[in-house]
Protein backbone atom coordinates (compact mmCIF):
# COMPACT_ATOMS: atom_id res chain seq x y z
CA UNK A 1 0.00 0.00 0.00
CA UNK A 2 1.30 3.46 -0.93
CA UNK A 3 2.36 5.53 2.05
CA UNK A 4 0.76 8.95 2.34
CA UNK A 5 1.79 12.26 3.84
CA UNK A 6 -0.52 11.54 6.78
CA UNK A 7 1.60 8.44 7.44
CA UNK A 8 4.68 10.64 7.52
CA UNK A 9 3.03 13.13 9.88
CA UNK A 10 2.06 10.34 12.25
CA UNK A 11 5.55 8.86 12.17
CA UNK A 12 7.14 12.27 12.80
CA UNK A 13 4.85 12.94 15.76
CA UNK A 14 5.33 9.44 17.15
CA UNK A 15 9.09 9.87 17.34
CA UNK A 16 8.56 12.92 19.56
CA UNK A 17 7.53 10.37 22.24
CA UNK A 18 4.48 12.16 23.62
CA UNK A 19 2.49 9.47 25.38
CA UNK A 20 -1.05 10.77 24.84
CA UNK A 21 -2.89 12.80 22.21
CA UNK A 22 -6.34 14.30 22.80
CA UNK A 23 -8.41 14.42 19.64
CA UNK A 24 -11.71 14.91 17.91
CA UNK A 25 -11.78 13.55 14.39
CA UNK A 26 -12.97 15.24 11.23
CA UNK A 27 -12.18 15.17 7.52
CA UNK A 28 -8.95 17.11 7.93
CA UNK A 29 -7.29 15.07 10.68
CA UNK A 30 -8.87 11.63 10.94
CA UNK A 31 -6.40 9.76 8.72
CA UNK A 32 -3.41 11.25 10.53
CA UNK A 33 -4.94 10.57 13.95
CA UNK A 34 -5.72 6.97 13.04
CA UNK A 35 -2.14 6.36 11.94
CA UNK A 36 -0.83 8.04 15.10
CA UNK A 37 -2.82 5.61 17.24
CA UNK A 38 -1.47 2.70 15.19
CA UNK A 39 2.05 4.04 15.86
CA UNK A 40 1.52 3.53 19.59
CA UNK A 41 0.34 6.92 20.84
CA UNK A 42 -2.58 6.71 23.27
CA UNK A 43 -5.52 8.54 21.71
CA UNK A 44 -8.23 10.04 23.90
CA UNK A 45 -11.24 10.76 21.70
CA UNK A 46 -13.23 13.61 23.25
CA UNK A 47 -16.64 14.98 22.30
CA UNK A 48 -15.73 18.67 21.85
CA UNK A 49 -12.62 20.26 20.35
CA UNK A 50 -12.20 22.70 23.23
CA UNK A 51 -11.93 19.74 25.58
CA UNK A 52 -9.14 18.18 23.52
CA UNK A 53 -6.94 21.23 23.96
CA UNK A 54 -7.96 21.86 27.58
CA UNK A 55 -7.16 18.25 28.49
CA UNK A 56 -3.80 18.54 26.75
CA UNK A 57 -3.11 21.67 28.81
CA UNK A 58 -3.54 19.78 32.07
CA UNK A 59 -1.50 16.88 30.70
CA UNK A 60 1.34 19.28 29.90
CA UNK A 61 1.22 20.92 33.33
CA UNK A 62 1.08 17.61 35.17
CA UNK A 63 3.78 15.78 33.22
CA UNK A 64 6.09 18.74 32.72
CA UNK A 65 6.17 17.71 29.07
CA UNK A 66 4.46 18.92 25.91
CA UNK A 67 0.69 18.65 25.41
CA UNK A 68 -0.56 17.19 22.13
CA UNK A 69 -3.97 17.56 20.50
CA UNK A 70 -5.52 17.31 17.06
CA UNK A 71 -8.72 18.79 15.63
CA UNK A 72 -10.17 19.28 12.19
CA UNK A 73 -10.25 22.51 10.20
CA UNK A 74 -12.76 25.36 10.17
CA UNK A 75 -15.40 24.87 12.88
CA UNK A 76 -13.13 22.35 14.58
CA UNK A 77 -10.40 24.94 14.93
CA UNK A 78 -12.61 27.87 15.92
CA UNK A 79 -13.73 25.89 18.98
CA UNK A 80 -10.23 26.41 20.44
CA UNK A 81 -10.62 30.13 21.03
CA UNK A 82 -11.21 29.81 24.77
CA UNK A 83 -8.62 27.17 25.60
CA UNK A 84 -5.68 28.68 23.73
CA UNK A 85 -5.43 32.05 25.54
CA UNK A 86 -5.35 30.19 28.84
CA UNK A 87 -2.59 27.91 27.57
CA UNK A 88 -0.59 30.87 26.30
CA UNK A 89 -0.88 32.78 29.57
CA UNK A 90 -0.06 29.66 31.58
CA UNK A 91 3.11 29.16 29.49
CA UNK A 92 2.16 25.63 28.49
CA UNK A 93 4.10 24.03 25.60
CA UNK A 94 1.66 22.42 23.19
CA UNK A 95 1.40 21.32 19.59
CA UNK A 96 -2.05 21.16 18.01
CA UNK A 97 -2.34 19.56 14.58
CA UNK A 98 -5.34 21.00 12.79
CA UNK A 99 -6.42 20.50 9.27
CA UNK A 100 -6.88 23.17 6.66
CA UNK A 101 -9.32 23.31 3.78
CA UNK A 102 -8.09 21.50 0.65
CA UNK A 103 -5.93 23.74 -1.53
CA UNK A 104 -7.29 22.35 -4.79
CA UNK A 105 -10.92 23.13 -3.95
CA UNK A 106 -12.46 26.22 -5.49
CA UNK A 107 -14.92 26.25 -2.61
CA UNK A 108 -15.11 24.33 0.67
CA UNK A 109 -17.83 24.91 3.22
CA UNK A 110 -15.52 24.63 6.25
CA UNK A 111 -12.88 26.97 4.84
CA UNK A 112 -11.84 29.96 6.94
CA UNK A 113 -8.69 32.02 7.30
CA UNK A 114 -7.44 30.19 10.38
CA UNK A 115 -4.24 32.08 11.15
CA UNK A 116 -5.86 35.30 12.50
CA UNK A 117 -7.95 33.29 14.95
CA UNK A 118 -4.95 31.51 16.41
CA UNK A 119 -2.62 34.50 16.41
CA UNK A 120 -5.25 36.53 18.28
CA UNK A 121 -4.96 34.08 21.19
CA UNK A 122 -1.21 34.54 21.45
CA UNK A 123 -0.43 31.09 20.08
CA UNK A 124 1.72 30.53 17.00
CA UNK A 125 0.24 29.34 13.71
CA UNK A 126 2.06 27.72 10.81
CA UNK A 127 0.40 26.66 7.57
CA UNK A 128 2.24 23.64 6.15
CA UNK A 129 1.74 23.83 2.40
CA UNK A 130 4.95 22.26 1.07
CA UNK A 131 5.03 18.51 1.44
CA UNK A 132 8.80 18.22 0.93
CA UNK A 133 9.49 20.22 4.11
CA UNK A 134 6.48 19.15 6.13
CA UNK A 135 8.28 16.72 8.44
CA UNK A 136 10.94 19.28 9.29
CA UNK A 137 8.36 22.01 9.82
CA UNK A 138 6.46 19.73 12.17
CA UNK A 139 9.63 18.96 14.14
CA UNK A 140 10.40 22.68 14.30
CA UNK A 141 6.95 23.29 15.80
CA UNK A 142 7.82 20.98 18.68
CA UNK A 143 11.06 22.91 19.17
CA UNK A 144 9.22 26.24 19.13
CA UNK A 145 6.61 25.06 21.62
CA UNK A 146 9.26 23.80 24.02
CA UNK A 147 11.52 26.83 23.70
CA UNK A 148 8.78 29.48 23.86
CA UNK A 149 6.56 27.59 26.31
CA UNK A 150 3.36 28.26 24.38
CA UNK A 151 1.03 26.45 21.97
CA UNK A 152 1.89 26.05 18.31
CA UNK A 153 -0.95 25.22 15.91
CA UNK A 154 -0.24 23.58 12.55
CA UNK A 155 -2.68 23.95 9.67
CA UNK A 156 -2.26 21.15 7.12
CA UNK A 157 -4.59 21.04 4.08
CA UNK A 158 -6.10 17.59 3.97
CA UNK A 159 -5.65 17.15 0.24
CA UNK A 160 -1.89 17.54 0.79
CA UNK A 161 -2.07 14.93 3.53
CA UNK A 162 -3.32 12.40 0.98
CA UNK A 163 -0.36 12.83 -1.39
CA UNK A 164 2.10 9.93 -1.70
CA UNK A 165 5.07 9.91 0.67
CA UNK A 166 8.38 8.68 -0.67
CA UNK A 167 9.33 7.35 2.80
CA UNK A 168 12.43 9.51 3.03
CA UNK A 169 14.21 9.69 6.37
CA UNK A 170 12.56 11.77 9.07
CA UNK A 171 14.47 14.61 10.73
CA UNK A 172 15.88 14.27 14.22
CA UNK A 173 13.16 14.69 16.85
CA UNK A 174 13.12 17.89 18.85
CA UNK A 175 14.35 16.25 22.07
CA UNK A 176 17.66 15.44 20.42
CA UNK A 177 18.26 19.02 19.30
CA UNK A 178 17.19 21.16 22.25
CA UNK A 179 20.21 21.74 24.49
CA UNK A 180 20.08 20.86 28.16
CA UNK A 181 20.73 24.27 29.69
CA UNK A 182 22.31 24.66 33.11
CA UNK A 183 20.36 26.72 35.66
CA UNK A 184 21.13 30.44 35.70
CA UNK A 185 23.31 31.41 38.69
CA UNK A 186 23.03 34.87 40.28
CA UNK A 187 25.72 37.51 39.92
CA UNK A 188 27.60 38.08 43.22
CA UNK A 189 26.93 41.82 43.11
CA UNK A 190 23.19 41.19 42.78
CA UNK A 191 23.30 38.76 45.69
CA UNK A 192 25.02 41.39 47.84
CA UNK A 193 22.40 43.99 46.92
CA UNK A 194 19.57 41.58 47.66
CA UNK A 195 21.12 40.61 50.99
CA UNK A 196 21.38 44.27 51.99
CA UNK A 197 17.72 44.79 51.11
CA UNK A 198 16.68 41.77 53.15
CA UNK A 199 18.81 42.88 56.11
CA UNK A 200 16.92 46.18 56.27
CA UNK A 201 13.51 44.48 56.49
CA UNK A 202 11.82 43.42 59.72
CA UNK A 203 8.88 41.25 58.67
CA UNK A 204 9.48 39.11 55.60
CA UNK A 205 7.29 36.70 53.68
CA UNK A 206 8.92 34.28 51.24
CA UNK A 207 6.38 33.62 48.49
CA UNK A 208 6.87 30.84 45.95
CA UNK A 209 5.27 30.34 42.55
CA UNK A 210 5.43 27.52 40.02
CA UNK A 211 8.95 28.59 39.12
CA UNK A 212 10.07 27.64 42.63
CA UNK A 213 8.70 24.11 42.85
CA UNK A 214 12.22 22.69 42.78
CA UNK A 215 13.38 25.19 45.41
CA UNK A 216 10.92 24.45 48.19
CA UNK A 217 13.54 23.31 50.71
CA UNK A 218 15.71 26.35 50.04
CA UNK A 219 12.71 28.68 50.42
CA UNK A 220 11.89 27.11 53.78
CA UNK A 221 15.47 27.61 54.93
CA UNK A 222 15.47 31.23 53.76
CA UNK A 223 12.23 31.93 55.58
CA UNK A 224 13.64 30.45 58.77
CA UNK A 225 16.88 32.43 58.40
CA UNK A 226 15.05 35.76 58.13
CA UNK A 227 12.46 35.01 60.85
CA UNK A 228 9.84 35.09 58.12
CA UNK A 229 6.73 33.31 56.91
CA UNK A 230 5.96 31.25 53.83
CA UNK A 231 3.27 31.73 51.19
CA UNK A 232 2.58 30.60 47.64
CA UNK A 233 0.72 31.64 44.54
CA UNK A 234 -2.54 29.76 43.90
CA UNK A 235 -1.05 27.33 41.32
CA UNK A 236 1.77 26.50 43.77
CA UNK A 237 -0.68 26.06 46.66
CA UNK A 238 0.50 23.35 49.04
CA UNK A 239 4.24 23.64 48.39
CA UNK A 240 4.74 24.34 52.11
CA UNK A 241 1.64 22.53 53.34
CA UNK A 242 3.40 20.86 56.28
CA UNK A 243 5.34 23.90 57.52
CA UNK A 244 3.86 25.52 60.65
CA UNK A 245 4.86 28.96 59.41
CA UNK A 246 3.11 28.64 56.06
CA UNK A 247 0.20 31.07 55.72
CA UNK A 248 -1.00 29.44 52.49
CA UNK A 249 -2.12 31.28 49.39
CA UNK A 250 -1.13 34.84 48.60
CA UNK A 251 -3.81 36.43 46.43
CA UNK A 252 -7.53 36.78 46.19
CA UNK A 253 -7.90 33.34 47.80
CA UNK A 254 -5.84 34.27 50.87
CA UNK A 255 -7.20 33.23 54.25
CA UNK A 256 -7.98 35.76 56.95
CA UNK A 257 -4.71 34.92 58.71
CA UNK A 258 -2.71 35.24 55.51
CA UNK A 259 -4.17 38.66 54.80
CA UNK A 260 -3.32 39.78 58.33
CA UNK A 261 0.28 38.59 58.09
CA UNK A 262 0.82 39.95 54.59
CA UNK A 263 -0.55 43.28 55.77
CA UNK A 264 2.13 43.37 58.47
CA UNK A 265 4.99 42.46 56.12
CA UNK A 266 7.52 45.04 54.96
CA UNK A 267 9.24 42.80 52.38
CA UNK A 268 7.96 40.05 50.10
CA UNK A 269 10.63 37.80 48.59
CA UNK A 270 8.85 36.49 45.49
CA UNK A 271 10.51 33.37 44.11
CA UNK A 272 9.45 32.10 40.70
CA UNK A 273 6.21 34.13 40.74
CA UNK A 274 4.58 36.09 37.95
CA UNK A 275 3.32 38.66 40.48
CA UNK A 276 0.05 38.95 38.61
CA UNK A 277 -2.92 40.97 39.83
CA UNK A 278 -4.60 37.94 41.38
CA UNK A 279 -1.36 37.00 43.16
CA UNK A 280 -1.19 40.42 44.82
CA UNK A 281 -4.97 40.94 45.06
CA UNK A 282 -4.52 43.97 42.81
CA UNK A 283 -1.80 45.33 45.08
CA UNK A 284 -3.97 45.38 48.22
CA UNK A 285 -2.42 42.43 50.05
CA UNK A 286 0.79 44.03 51.25
CA UNK A 287 0.32 47.81 51.40
CA UNK A 288 3.41 48.27 53.59
CA UNK A 289 5.81 45.99 51.75
CA UNK A 290 8.21 46.17 48.86
CA UNK A 291 8.99 43.16 46.69
CA UNK A 292 12.31 41.47 45.98
CA UNK A 293 11.85 39.18 43.00
CA UNK A 294 14.06 36.15 42.35
CA UNK A 295 13.44 34.91 38.83
CA UNK A 296 15.20 34.06 35.59
CA UNK A 297 13.10 36.75 33.91
CA UNK A 298 12.50 39.50 36.49
CA UNK A 299 9.51 41.74 35.83
CA UNK A 300 9.26 45.50 36.16
CA UNK A 301 5.57 45.76 35.22
CA UNK A 302 3.09 42.89 35.51
CA UNK A 303 -0.50 43.30 34.35
CA UNK A 304 -0.38 47.08 34.68
CA UNK A 305 1.24 47.34 38.11
CA UNK A 306 4.82 47.63 39.34
CA UNK A 307 5.87 44.06 40.05
CA UNK A 308 8.94 44.53 42.23
CA UNK A 309 11.32 47.15 43.56
CA UNK A 310 14.39 44.86 43.75
CA UNK A 311 15.48 41.97 41.58
CA UNK A 312 17.82 38.99 41.69
CA UNK A 313 18.11 37.37 38.29
CA UNK A 314 18.68 33.67 38.86
CA UNK A 315 17.25 30.19 38.90
CA UNK A 316 15.05 29.85 41.98
CA UNK A 317 17.17 27.20 43.70
CA UNK A 318 20.50 28.86 42.96
CA UNK A 319 19.25 32.36 43.74
CA UNK A 320 17.64 31.46 47.06
CA UNK A 321 20.63 29.35 48.10
CA UNK A 322 23.07 32.16 47.31
CA UNK A 323 20.97 34.69 49.20
CA UNK A 324 20.74 32.32 52.16
CA UNK A 325 24.52 32.07 52.36
CA UNK A 326 24.85 35.86 52.29
CA UNK A 327 22.51 36.45 55.24
CA UNK A 328 23.41 36.26 58.93
CA UNK A 329 21.22 34.58 61.53
CA UNK A 330 18.65 36.84 63.14
CA UNK A 331 16.65 36.52 66.33
CA UNK A 332 12.98 35.56 66.29
CA UNK A 333 10.69 38.56 66.55
CA UNK A 334 7.83 37.46 64.31
CA UNK A 335 7.91 33.69 64.56
CA UNK A 336 6.49 32.34 67.80
CA UNK A 337 4.43 29.46 69.21
CA UNK A 338 1.46 31.83 69.47
CA UNK A 339 1.71 32.61 65.76
CA UNK A 340 1.88 28.91 64.91
CA UNK A 341 -1.33 28.34 66.87
CA UNK A 342 -3.03 31.28 65.21
CA UNK A 343 -2.09 30.03 61.74
CA UNK A 344 -3.36 26.55 62.54
CA UNK A 345 -6.56 27.54 64.32
CA UNK A 346 -7.85 30.63 62.52
CA UNK A 347 -10.50 29.66 59.95
CA UNK A 348 -9.93 30.73 56.38
CA UNK A 349 -13.22 32.62 56.48
CA UNK A 350 -15.04 33.31 59.75
CA UNK A 351 -18.12 35.03 58.31
CA UNK A 352 -21.34 33.77 59.87
CA UNK A 353 -24.26 32.55 57.75
CA UNK A 354 -27.49 30.99 59.04
CA UNK A 355 -27.98 27.27 58.45
CA UNK A 356 -30.39 26.23 55.70
CA UNK A 357 -32.26 22.92 55.92
CA UNK A 358 -31.14 20.38 53.33
CA UNK A 359 -28.51 22.75 51.94
CA UNK A 360 -24.84 22.72 52.92
CA UNK A 361 -22.52 25.58 53.74
CA UNK A 362 -19.72 25.07 51.18
CA UNK A 363 -17.12 25.62 53.91
CA UNK A 364 -18.52 22.72 55.93
CA UNK A 365 -18.57 20.53 52.84
CA UNK A 366 -14.92 21.28 52.08
CA UNK A 367 -13.94 20.45 55.66
CA UNK A 368 -15.71 17.09 55.39
CA UNK A 369 -14.17 16.31 52.01
CA UNK A 370 -10.68 17.30 53.13
CA UNK A 371 -10.92 14.98 56.13
CA UNK A 372 -12.05 12.01 54.02
CA UNK A 373 -10.17 12.17 50.71
CA UNK A 374 -6.92 10.18 50.95
CA UNK A 375 -3.61 11.98 50.73
CA UNK A 376 -1.96 11.20 47.40
CA UNK A 377 -5.09 11.43 45.28
CA UNK A 378 -4.83 13.98 42.50
CA UNK A 379 -6.96 17.09 43.06
CA UNK A 380 -8.17 19.34 40.24
CA UNK A 381 -9.72 22.68 41.20
CA UNK A 382 -11.80 24.16 38.41
CA UNK A 383 -12.85 27.81 38.27
CA UNK A 384 -15.80 29.93 39.28
CA UNK A 385 -17.18 30.96 42.67
CA UNK A 386 -16.85 27.51 44.24
CA UNK A 387 -13.13 27.30 43.52
CA UNK A 388 -12.32 29.58 46.46
CA UNK A 389 -13.78 27.05 48.89
CA UNK A 390 -12.08 24.07 47.27
CA UNK A 391 -8.70 25.84 47.54
CA UNK A 392 -8.99 25.92 51.34
CA UNK A 393 -7.46 22.50 52.03
CA UNK A 394 -4.22 23.52 53.74
CA UNK A 395 -2.89 20.02 54.40
CA UNK A 396 -2.65 19.03 50.74
CA UNK A 397 0.66 18.91 48.88
CA UNK A 398 1.22 20.90 45.70
CA UNK A 399 2.35 17.78 43.84
CA UNK A 400 -1.25 16.52 43.90
CA UNK A 401 -2.95 19.82 43.03
CA UNK A 402 -3.77 21.44 39.69
CA UNK A 403 -5.52 24.61 38.70
CA UNK A 404 -5.22 26.60 35.46
CA UNK A 405 -7.16 29.87 35.60
CA UNK A 406 -5.22 32.29 33.46
CA UNK A 407 -8.12 33.24 31.15
CA UNK A 408 -10.83 33.39 33.81
CA UNK A 409 -13.08 30.87 32.04
CA UNK A 410 -15.29 28.28 33.67
CA UNK A 411 -16.16 25.02 31.95
CA UNK A 412 -12.63 23.59 31.90
CA UNK A 413 -12.68 21.36 34.96
CA UNK A 414 -13.83 18.13 33.36
CA UNK A 415 -11.21 18.51 30.61
CA UNK A 416 -8.45 19.23 33.11
CA UNK A 417 -9.44 16.13 35.07
CA UNK A 418 -9.15 14.01 31.93
CA UNK A 419 -5.68 15.41 31.25
CA UNK A 420 -4.53 14.69 34.79
CA UNK A 421 -6.02 11.21 34.60
CA UNK A 422 -3.87 10.37 31.59
CA UNK A 423 -0.78 11.94 33.17
CA UNK A 424 -1.37 9.95 36.40
CA UNK A 425 -3.26 6.86 35.20
CA UNK A 426 -2.61 4.84 38.36
CA UNK A 427 -3.95 7.47 40.78
CA UNK A 428 -7.56 8.46 41.46
CA UNK A 429 -8.37 11.99 40.30
CA UNK A 430 -10.84 14.19 42.16
CA UNK A 431 -12.37 17.09 40.24
CA UNK A 432 -13.88 19.91 42.29
CA UNK A 433 -16.29 21.92 40.16
CA UNK A 434 -19.51 23.91 40.20
CA UNK A 435 -22.76 22.96 38.51
CA UNK A 436 -22.56 25.80 35.98
CA UNK A 437 -19.03 24.89 34.97
CA UNK A 438 -19.66 21.15 34.74
CA UNK A 439 -22.79 21.59 32.63
CA UNK A 440 -20.83 23.48 29.98
CA UNK A 441 -19.11 20.24 28.93
CA UNK A 442 -21.21 17.56 30.58
CA UNK A 443 -20.90 15.48 27.39
CA UNK A 444 -17.37 14.54 28.41
CA UNK A 445 -18.79 12.22 31.06
CA UNK A 446 -19.20 9.85 28.14
CA UNK A 447 -15.50 10.24 27.28
CA UNK A 448 -14.50 9.51 30.87
CA UNK A 449 -16.68 6.41 30.97
CA UNK A 450 -15.61 5.13 27.55
CA UNK A 451 -11.90 5.49 28.32
CA UNK A 452 -12.37 3.98 31.80
CA UNK A 453 -10.82 6.92 33.62
CA UNK A 454 -10.66 6.82 37.41
CA UNK A 455 -12.23 10.22 38.14
CA UNK A 456 -14.46 11.31 41.01
CA UNK A 457 -16.30 14.54 40.19
CA UNK A 458 -17.50 16.48 43.24
CA UNK A 459 -19.91 19.27 42.34
CA UNK A 460 -21.03 22.17 44.49
CA UNK A 461 -24.53 22.67 43.15
CA UNK A 462 -26.05 26.06 43.97
CA UNK A 463 -28.39 25.95 40.99
CA UNK A 464 -26.88 29.09 39.52
CA UNK A 465 -23.82 30.86 38.22
CA UNK A 466 -22.46 31.64 41.67
CA UNK A 467 -20.33 34.70 40.99
CA UNK A 468 -23.02 36.35 38.90
CA UNK A 469 -25.83 36.03 41.43
CA UNK A 470 -23.77 37.69 44.16
CA UNK A 471 -22.65 40.48 41.85
CA UNK A 472 -26.19 41.16 40.66
CA UNK A 473 -27.51 41.15 44.21
CA UNK A 474 -24.80 43.55 45.37
CA UNK A 475 -25.90 45.97 42.64
CA UNK A 476 -29.54 45.67 43.70
CA UNK A 477 -30.53 43.86 40.50
CA UNK A 478 -32.51 40.71 39.88
CA UNK A 479 -30.46 37.52 39.80
CA UNK A 480 -33.09 35.66 37.75
CA UNK A 481 -30.92 35.45 34.64
CA UNK A 482 -28.22 33.53 36.51
CA UNK A 483 -30.46 31.15 38.48
CA UNK A 484 -31.43 27.86 36.85
CA UNK A 485 -32.39 25.45 39.62
CA UNK A 486 -30.42 22.51 40.92
CA UNK A 487 -30.13 19.99 38.07
CA UNK A 488 -30.09 16.38 39.28
CA UNK A 489 -26.47 15.83 38.30
CA UNK A 490 -26.35 12.42 39.96
CA UNK A 491 -29.11 11.21 37.64
CA UNK A 492 -27.30 12.69 34.66
CA UNK A 493 -24.14 10.79 35.63
CA UNK A 494 -26.05 7.53 35.93
CA UNK A 495 -27.44 8.17 32.48
CA UNK A 496 -23.87 8.07 31.18
CA UNK A 497 -23.33 4.72 32.91
CA UNK A 498 -21.25 5.92 35.84
CA UNK A 499 -21.96 6.31 39.53
CA UNK A 500 -24.07 9.22 40.68
CA UNK A 501 -25.00 10.29 44.22
CA UNK A 502 -26.58 13.32 45.84
CA UNK A 503 -25.03 14.02 49.23
CA UNK A 504 -27.59 15.24 51.72
CA UNK A 505 -25.58 14.20 54.80
CA UNK A 506 -21.91 15.18 54.98
CA UNK A 507 -21.25 12.47 57.55
CA UNK A 508 -21.76 9.91 54.77
CA UNK A 509 -18.67 11.08 52.89
CA UNK A 510 -16.04 8.88 54.63
CA UNK A 511 -17.97 5.69 53.83
CA UNK A 512 -18.52 6.86 50.25
CA UNK A 513 -14.80 7.54 49.85
CA UNK A 514 -13.98 4.11 51.23
CA UNK A 515 -16.34 2.50 48.73
CA UNK A 516 -14.94 4.52 45.82
CA UNK A 517 -11.43 3.51 46.88
CA UNK A 518 -12.46 -0.12 46.46
CA UNK A 519 -14.46 0.18 43.25
CA UNK A 520 -12.64 2.93 41.36
CA UNK A 521 -14.14 3.96 38.06
CA UNK A 522 -15.96 7.24 37.58
CA UNK A 523 -18.68 8.95 39.58
CA UNK A 524 -20.38 12.29 40.14
CA UNK A 525 -21.24 13.43 43.66
CA UNK A 526 -23.77 16.23 43.69
CA UNK A 527 -23.57 18.36 46.84
CA UNK A 528 -26.35 20.97 47.14
CA UNK A 529 -24.79 24.12 48.59
CA UNK A 530 -26.19 27.44 49.71
CA UNK A 531 -26.53 30.27 47.25
CA UNK A 532 -26.32 32.69 50.19
CA UNK A 533 -22.74 31.94 51.32
CA UNK A 534 -20.56 34.29 49.31
CA UNK A 535 -16.82 33.77 49.23
CA UNK A 536 -14.62 36.49 50.77
CA UNK A 537 -13.37 37.25 47.27
CA UNK A 538 -16.87 38.22 46.18
CA UNK A 539 -17.70 40.02 49.42
CA UNK A 540 -14.64 42.25 49.13
CA UNK A 541 -15.09 43.01 45.44
CA UNK A 542 -18.88 43.39 45.53
CA UNK A 543 -20.08 44.48 48.97
CA UNK A 544 -23.81 44.82 49.51
CA UNK A 545 -24.91 48.37 48.75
Amino acid sequence: MTKRIYDMLAAAVAQESIGTCFSLLGDANMNFATRLREAGCEMIYVRHEHCAVAAAMAYARKTGDLGLATVTCGPGLTQLMTALPAAVRAHLPMVILAGEAPLKAGWYNQAIDQAPFIIATGAAYHALHWSARMATALRDAFIQARREQRPVVLGIPFDLQDLPWDECDLPQPSRELIPAMSPTPPHPDDVASAAARVASAKRIVVMAGLGALHAGTACRALSERVDGLLATSLPARGLFHDDPYSIGISGGFSSEMARKCLGEADLIIAVGCSLAKHNTDAGKLWPNAEVLQIDTNPLVISQGQVAAQSHLRADAQLGVSALLLALPERSENWRSPDLVRAIAETPADSADYPAEPGIHDPRDAVTALDAAIPQGWELVNSSGHCSYFFAQMPGRAQAQFLTIREFGAIGNGISFAMGVSRARPDTPVVLFDGDGSLLMHIQELETIQRHKMNILIIVFNDGAYGSEIYKLRSDGLSDAGAVFGRTDLAAVARGFGMGGSTITDLSAIPAMIAEFTQTGGAAVWDIPVSDQVASPVIRRAHPQR
